[in-house]
């Protein structure tokens, strides 16, 4: 049997596989990123796509190595590594737990709202996942103290959960529009990253470094021409932008088909049904708001010289006068 022709070297693999000059083209990327069932991945898969990667970046391509298999070692690598530090990054972290982690919390954040006891519990599992999913996919590799960290995620739990109490107690009072909110459980919409202020507070206290010491910023080939707290603001602010877009659908589609449900008694007669039809509705959104809001901005994000801090610029001017544009990773 002849052997398949051996694969040229000359596939750029850093990049991802489809165009990510357009909206298509980043949402397939990110379909295959986020899909849950690279969690199932043993140690050694992981192992063997990044020797895989790491062989062929280096021009060494193995005997019989198809295109379709290298660009499946690309995707296992990327859902498990950092882009940046290139360390294995949390299970729980990763974005291809997306689904499945929110899934359950937001599910249970709709479903036990009515107490405060229960307010409290899921604010603080929802926000330890969102500090665990910030700081494993920040952008950069500024280094974090652990009294950072610490801080940090008091910090942000501590503002999700009085914003959730005091979202709690505005349902009690007969307006118009607290009866909305009070539809799908105040808690969620208080605590979680869609909600603005929250979520760019938590995502800025739990990324201390990337707006202290700045991100890194590249030319177009990759070339490190140092770090800048402009391009790490605006990652933030795009990250923010996607967090409420992908959590948005999942706070409003499932309450409103769970109260036309309430309504026809269904959910009367089988009450055991309630967690898990909120949980299977939340997933459902999930599946496709997750990959199609982290879509919304390349993740190899762009800046105009100009735009940065001006040490910054001066440094870059000095190597490359005629730089105009500057590439950095957003984070997710």
């Amino acid at each position: 049997q002849k052997m398949p022709p051996s694969l040229p070297a000359t596939i750029n693999i850093r990049e991802p596989r489809w165009d990510q000059s357009t909206f298509q083209g980043r949402a397939k990327h990110f379909f295959m990123v986020t899909d849950p069932r690279n969690l199932l991945l043993s140690g050694a898969t992981l192992e063997e796509a990044r020797r895989v990667v790491e062989d062929y970046r280096a021009g060494t391509v193995p005997p019989g190595l198809t295109e379709d298999q290298l660009w499946r070692a690309k995707y296992i690598y990327d859902s498990a590594f950092h882009p940046d530090t290139g360390e294995k990054m949390l299970l729980i972290g990763r974005m291809s737990a997306q689904v499945p982690m929110n899934m359950t919390i937001t599910g249970c954040m709709l479903t036990f709202y009515r107490t405060t006891p229960a307010v409290l519990f899921w604010q603080w599992v929802n926000q330890s996942f969102n500090a665990i999913v910030n700081y494993t996919n920040r952008s950069g590799d500024a280094p974090i103290t652990p009294s950072q960290l610490g801080t940090a995620y008091v910090s942000a739990t501590t503002g999700a959960v009085v914003t959730a109490l005091g979202l709690k107690s505005l349902t009690k009072v007969r307006w118009p529009w607290p009866s909305l909110i009070g539809a799908s459980g105040p808690a969620p919409w208080g605590g979680s990253s869609s909600s603005p202020g929250v979520g760019e507070k938590m995502k800025e206290q739990l990324c201390p470094g990337e707006l202290k010491l700045g991100i890194p910023v590249t030319d177009e080939n990759g070339n490190r021409l140092g770090e800048s707290t402009a391009a790490a603001q605006k990652a933030i602010f795009q990250v923010v932008v996607s967090r409420i877009g992908m959590a948005a659908p999942a706070m409003a589609i499932p309450p409103v088909i769970m109260n036309a449900l309430e309504k026809r008694a269904f959910l009367k007669r089988y009450p055991y049904l309630n967690a898990p039809l909120q949980v299977g509705l939340v997933g459902l959104c999930l599946v496709f708001a997750t990959p199609l809001c982290c879509a919304l901005f390349p993740q190899k994000s762009s800046m105009l010289v100009s735009r940065l801090e001006p040490e910054v610029q001066a440094r870059i001017r000095e190597k490359d006068p005629q730089l105009e544009t500057v590439y950095f990773n957003k984070g997710l």
